[in-house]
C-alpha cells in the first residue's frame, strides 16, 4: 500500500494555473458605470483575504475545519470514513478539510464525481499544497470559490447575495450565517418552515463553536441574534427589456473578438450605452400612447441614438411575454416613406438644390416599372420643389427624383448613412426603391437619421461605452465614424425635414420649445408604419407593424399612418428625453426652396389645373431654353417579385401555411409596388386671396 501510494505521490502534480478553477462572471452596467443591469456567468468576485473580516474567516474556520491552522490538509479520520462509505456502497461522506475542499473547488482539473480514484488524488493534492502554500494563501482561495447558494460561488457573491453588502460590512451574525450555510447551501439559501428552523439550528452551532475557539466571548456569542435575510434574487438573464439588453451586449461583445467564455468566466465589467431612466421613458412613452384594447398582433418599436457618437441610448423592444424577439434592434420591416430623405440627400449631394422640380402628378409611368406607380388617393401635385415633396411625401415626385439621381447612387448614399448592403440591394434597381421597399430596424433607421444631426458623419451604432477585464485594464469603444455626405447636404435636407413637422405629415411630432426635423413612413396597406425625426442631439425612430404583414389597425384610429400613433409616440419620448436639454438650432439651409423661377402655386396645383412648364423649358438667364435634365434610359430590368418573407429577420420565425384566397401570409412588399405616402392634407389649394 505504500509502495502504491508512492506512485501515485509521483504521478499527480499540482495542477497548474491554468487548471484553475478561479472564472468570474461578467457584470454589465448602465451607461453611468455604476448601476448593475445584468450579471452573466459564474456569479463571483475575488477579495484579498485582508478584505475579509477575521470574524468572518474565524466563523468559516469554526464551521469547517476548526484544526485548519494546525493539520496538514487533510482529516485522516474523515477521509477514512469517506472511503469507507463509498466502498460499501453508502452515499459518500465529505470528512473533507478546507484545503481538502479548495483543491476540488479551485483546481477545475479535479473532478466532482464520487469515487476512490478522484478522493485518493484529492488528499494527495491537498497534502502536496499544504506543503507549498501558505495557510493564508489556501484559505483565500477557498473564500473565493466556495458555492453558498443563491448562485453565489465565493464570500462577496455570498455577501451580496444574502445581504445586499459587500464582505466587509458583514455583521458577525451575518458572517456566522454565511459559514453556516456552507454546509448546505440549496437548503439553507432561502429558508422555510423546517428548512429555516434547521438553519437557525445551524448558525446557533456557528456561533457555539466561535465561543468554544475563543473566537467570540461568552458575552459576545450571547449578544448575537439571527439575522435578516434579503430577499432571493435571481441571478439568471433579466427579463423584459433587460434581456433584450444583453442580447445585444453579447453580440457586440462577439463582434469585438470577445468569446462566451470570455463573458462568462473573465470577470468583465461592461459599461453599455443604454440609460436606465430614458429606457423607461421609452416604455412609458409607447403604453401611455397606445389604446389599451391595441391588437395583440400589433407590435411596436423604439430606438434613440445619439447622433454624436451611436451610442443607442434607448429602445424599447416590445412585450417580452409575447416574444423574446425584439422589436427595436432584430425586426426589419419596410422602411416606406422614412427612406425618402436619403433619396432627397443623394440628390443635393449631387449638385441638385432644393429648388429643383420634380414631377408629382398621378400616376407615374416608368420605363423599369411593370405598373404606372400612383400617388396616395391619385393626387397630383404638378411641379414642386424637393420641400413640398418630401413635406407632403410626394411618392411620384420621389421616383421622378430617384430617375434624375440615379438609383443606384441613392443606393449608395443609404449605406453611407447606415442601412446595411444587404437589405438594399434585392431592390435598389426598383424604380419605387426611393419610396423605402427596402426592410429596415428601428435601430437602423434612428441612425441613418442621426447622420443628418451629425452634419452628415455617421457614427456606426453601438451598445457598449467600455469594456474592463479582470486586471484592471479599460478598453473604451470608438465606433466607425464616415463622412457620408457633406454637412451642406445634411443642412438642406433637415431643413427639409423640418417643414415635415412644421406644417406636413408629422405635424403630431411637434416639440414646442425646440426645432424637430423628420419624416412619417407608411407602407403600402398601412403594413409598417413610421415617424423617424431628430433635434441636433437626439434622432429616434418609431415603427409599428404586425407579425402577419396585414394592415396595422388600431381601435378608434383605423388603419394608421406614419403620422398618427408612430409620431404621437416619438413626441411622447422625445419631449421627456429632450428635458432640461438646451435648445440647439439646425444649421440654415443653403436656400429655401424658392428658385429664381419659384412660382408659390406649382405645389397646389392638380390634374385639374392648367400643366405646369416643364423642367427643360424654363428659360435661362440668357433667354435660351434651359438644357434638358438627363433622362432615365428605361433599361434597368425590373426585379421578379420576390417570395414571401416574414416581415423582419427572425431565424426562429416559422411561415404558416394560408389557404389561397385568405390574403397569403407575411409578404414583403413587391418591389414595383410602392408603399402609400402619408396622408397629404385634403385641400391642396391656397385659401381664397
Amino acid at each position: 500500500m505504500i509502495a502504491v501510494f508512492g506512485v501515485a505521490w509521483a504521478m499527480t502534480p499540482i495542477p497548474d494555473a491554468s487548471q484553475t478553477a478561479v472564472a468570474q462572471g461578467s457584470v454589465i452596467f448602465y451607461r453611468d458605470g455604476k448601476t448593475v443591469l445584468a450579471r452573466q456567468g459564474e456569479n463571483r468576485k475575488n477579495v484579498k483575504l485582508a478584505e475579509v473580516p477575521k470574524y468572518v474567516r474565524d466563523a468559516v474556520i469554526a464551521a469547517e475545519n476548526r484544526t485548519f491552522y494546525q493539520d496538514e490538509g487533510v482529516s485522516l479520520r474523515g477521509t477514512a470514513r469517506a472511503v469507507w462509505s463509498t466502498v460499501s456502497g453508502q452515499q459518500l461522506q465529505g470528512g473533507s478539510t478546507i484545503t481538502q475542499q479548495m483543491v476540488r473547488n479551485y483546481y477545475s482539473g479535479l473532478s466532482q464525481e464520487r469515487s476512490i480514484t478522484r478522493k485518493i488524488k484529492e488528499i494527495i493534492v491537498a497534502l502536496k499544497v499544504d506543503r507549498s502554500r501558505s495557510k493564508d494563501w489556501v484559505l483565500e482561495q477557498y473564500l473565493n470559490t466556495i458555492y453558498f447558494g443563491r448562485g453565489a460561488s465565493g464570500i462577496q457573491a455570498a455577501s451580496q447575495a444574502y445581504f445586499g453588502v459587500d464582505v466587509g460590512k458583514l455583521t458577525v451574525a451575518q458572517g456566522a450565517y454565511l459559514a453556516a450555510v456552507i454546509q448546505q447551501p440549496s437548503r439553507f439559501a432561502e429558508p422555510s418552515g423546517a428548512n429555516l428552523k434547521a438553519a437557525t439550528e445551524r448558525w446557533k452551532s456557528v456561533i457555539n463553536a466561535m465561543r468554544q475557539t475563543g473566537a467570540l466571548t461568552a458575552a459576545q456569542a450571547a449578544e448575537q441574534r439571527f439575522p435578516k435575510l434579503n430577499k432571493a434574487v435571481s441571478t439568471l438573464i433579466p427579463k423584459g427589456q433587460e434581456h433584450y439588453i444583453v442580447d445585444q451586449v453579447e453580440a457586440e461583445l462577439n463582434r469585438r473578438g470577445y468569446s462566451d467564455e470570455d463573458i462568462n468566466q473573465d470577470g468583465l465589467k461592461v459599461t453599455t450605452t443604454f440609460d436606465k431612466k430614458l429606457m423607461t421613458a421609452a416604455e412609458k412613452a409607447v403604453n401611455s400612447v397606445l389604446p389599451d384594447d391595441t391588437p395583440k398582433e400589433v407590435r411596436t418599436g423604439l430606438a434613440a441614438v445619439d447622433p454624436a457618437t451611436g451610442e443607442v441610448i434607448a429602445f424599447y423592444g416590445g412585450r417580452f411575454k409575447s416574444s423574446q424577439y425584439d422589436n427595436a434592434f432584430s425586426a426589419k420591416v419596410q422602411a416606406g416613406s422614412t427612406f425618402k430623405p436619403y433619396t432627397l440627400a443623394a440628390a443635393l449631394q449631387a449638385g441638385l438644390p432644393l429648388s429643383t422640380r420634380v414631377n408629382g402628378n398621378s400616376p407615374m409611368t416608368v420605363a423599369s416599372a411593370s405598373t404606372p406607380i400612383p400617388n396616395e388617393g391619385g393626387t397630383s401635385y404638378g411641379m414642386i420643389n424637393l420641400v413640398t415633396a418630401t413635406q407632403n411625401s410626394v411618392n411620384t415626385a420621389f421616383v421622378d427624383l430617384g430617375q434624375k439621381v440615379g438609383l443606384d447612387n441613392v443606393a449608395k448614399l443609404a449605406e453611407a448613412a447606415g442601412i446595411p448592403k444587404a437589405q438594399i440591394d434585392p431592390h435598389r434597381s426598383a424604380a419605387t426603391f426611393p419610396l423605402g421597399v427596402a426592410s429596415v430596424s428601428a435601430v437602423q433607421q434612428a441612425s441613418g437619421f442621426g447622420t443628418f444631426a451629425a452634419n452628415g458623419v455617421h457614427h456606426e451604432a453601438h451598445v457598449i461605452r467600455s469594456v474592463t477585464d479582470a486586471s484592471g485594464r479599460t478598453t473604451e469603444i470608438r465606433a466607425r465614424t464616415d463622412q457620408a455626405f457633406s454637412e451642406q447636404t445634411a443642412a438642406d435636407a433637415t431643413y427639409a425635414m423640418t417643414q415635415v413637422v412644421k406644417a406636413g405629415t408629422g405635424t403630431s411630432a411637434r416639440l414646442y420649445d425646440r426645432p424637430v426635423a423628420g419624416k412619417t413612413g407608411t407602407s403600402d396597406e398601412s403594413a409598417a408604419v413610421w415617424f423617424a425625426g431628430f433635434t441636433p442631439q437626439l434622432a429616434t425612430a418609431v415603427n409599428m407593424f404586425r407579425d402577419d404583414n396585414k394592415t396595422v389597425s388600431v381601435p378608434g384610429y383605423g388603419d394608421l399612418y406614419g403620422g398618427t400613433l408612430p409620431a404621437r409616440i416619438w413626441q411622447a419620448f422625445m419631449t421627456e428625453a429632450m428635458r432640461g436639454k438646451p435648445v440647439k438650432e439646425f444649421p440654415e439651409p443653403s436656400e429655401y426652396g424658392y428658385g429664381p423661377y419659384w412660382n408659390p402655386y406649382d405645389s397646389w396645383r392638380d390634374e385639374r389645373d392648367e400643366e405646369p412648364v416643364a423642367p427643360d423649358e424654363r428659360p435661362t438667364e440668357s433667354g435660351e431654353p434651359a438644357e434638358p435634365d438627363p433622362q432615365p434610359t428605361g433599361t434597368e430590368e425590373q426585379p421578379p417579385e420576390e417570395e414571401s418573407q416574414p416581415p423582419f429577420d427572425d431565424p426562429g420565425f416559422e411561415q404558416q401555411e394560408q389557404a389561397p384566397d385568405d390574403g397569403g401570409g407575411p409578404v414583403e412588399q413587391a418591389p414595383d409596388q410602392p408603399p402609400a405616402e402619408d396622408q397629404p392634407p385634403t385641400d391642396l389649394r391656397p385659401p381664397a386671396g
